[in-house]
């Protein structure tokens, strides 16, 4: 069984999708990018957009009764990889050890021009 998770505190879905579905002890985060969820506007810069994915992961995850501290997978796409080290100086704020498995992916372009997006795996205790 399937439970939909929506949170006011991360930004509405922009399409055909919801802000994460839990199954069973398992919840799947959508991708986020940097947008502010009252203004649903961009922030500015990479470092912006990275702390903002962060907290919106974060509101997500709240909503859906856990922390990041129960992330187990993190995916981030990145229009340029050259912003890969400043992920890991900026993931080192919000996750401490020890760190959920992830990837970082290189991609051409992201919804709304955004310059980073994160999506997640969490597992919440039974």
């Amino acid at each position: 069984m399937k439970h939909i998770i929506h949170t006011a505190l991360a930004p509405q879905a922009i399409g055909t999708y919801s802000q994460a579905v839990r199954v069973g002890n398992t919840v799947y985060l959508s991708g986020q990018i940097g947008l502010d969820p009252s203004s649903m506007q961009l922030v500015e810069g990479i470092d912006g957009q990275i702390h903002r994915v962060f907290a919106n992961l974060e509101a997500v995850a709240k909503a859906a009764g856990g922390s990041l501290a129960d992330v187990v997978k993190l995916t981030v796409f990145l229009t340029d990889l050259g912003n890969f080290a400043l992920v890991n100086t900026l993931m080192a704020e919000y996750f401490t050890p020890p760190y959920p498995a992830r990837a970082a992916v290189g991609v051409a372009a992201l919804p709304r021009g955004a310059l980073v997006e994160m999506d997640a795996v969490m597992v919440l205790e039974g």
